[in-house]
């Protein structure tokens, strides 16, 4: 076994709750800060004719701002859903109830973050909305780029287009680090976002998601149509955290695959 095959289960990982999709608040908040969102901020949307308006897509898009996860949906022709921390939903009192109804009326899905088991569970809730024929947003690289470069790409959108056969729509959002910087508590009304959806992408001919090989040539491509459609700087390296301690430096200098 590889060390990228390692990262897979050897078994079925065990069964979560069926993946609460949004209802009528997610219908109600669509209808409002949809239009609300475009007449504010104008965003250039380009390619929307890229989408599938039916069917499993996994929209695989590069990451710059918290409001990336708004941008989407608002400029997408379909519902969009994607995974957000569950203590977005977790809180108490006044807060936390308005917490909870924003990310409802995005589309977001609570799921425990982490490594492990808990990336385990986060990708089989992806795959069983894809496999109810939604559509969900991630973003390859991980985490958002501080810098305003393009990272490498994780495999674990690969993964689920090449388990699912969904296609995948590269997405290239610019602006929206300038709209909402890391760190920034309200978004500037100064600014405008751009949003371009290229051509859906069937990753089948790298093979099965069980290969290595595959996830990685289908991860890269995915990542070279969000480059063509974003124009960022590469960076070339993976978007994590310094290593703290000599094992964290070991483990980031051994070969393995990034989930």
């Amino acid at each position: 076994m590889t060390s990228e095959q390692s990262v897979e289960p050897e078994s079925t990982p065990p069964q979560t709750a069926k993946p609460r999709q949004a209802g009528f608040t997610y219908r109600l908040g669509r209808s409002l800060i949809s239009p609300l969102a475009r007449f504010i901020y104008r965003p250039r949307v380009e390619g929307r004719e890229n989408v599938p308006l039916a069917g499993a897509v996994i929209f695989a898009s590069n990451h710059l701002s918290f409001i990336d996860s708004i941008a989407i949906p608002v400029a997408a022709p379909r519902p969009v859903h994607f995974l957000a921390k569950s203590s977005y939903f977790e809180g108490t009192g006044f807060s936390g109830a308005l917490s909870r109804t924003f990310f409802q009326s995005i589309g977001a899905i609570p799921v425990q973050r982490g490594a492990g088991q808990a990336a385990l569970d986060a990708l089989d809730l992806q795959r069983r909305l894809l496999e109810d024929g939604l559509a969900v947003a991630l973003y390859p690289e991980g985490t958002r780029s501080t810098d305003g470069r393009l990272y490498k790409g994780r495999t674990g959108v690969a993964f689920l287009a090449l388990q699912t056969g969904a296609p995948v729509v590269p997405v290239g959002l610019i602006g929206t680090d300038k709209v909402m910087p890391v760190g920034a508590k309200t978004p500037s009304m100064k600014e405008r976002v751009t949003v371009r959806f290229g051509d859906p992408l069937d990753l089948s001919a790298h093979g099965p998601a069980t290969s290595g090989r595959a996830r990685r040539l289908a991860t890269d491509q995915i990542m070279a149509a969000i480059h063509a459609l974003s124009g960022q700087e590469l960076a070339g390296a993976y978007n994590e955290a310094p290593p703290q301690s000599t094992i964290e430096k070991i483990k980031q200098a051994l070969p393995h695959e990034r989930r």
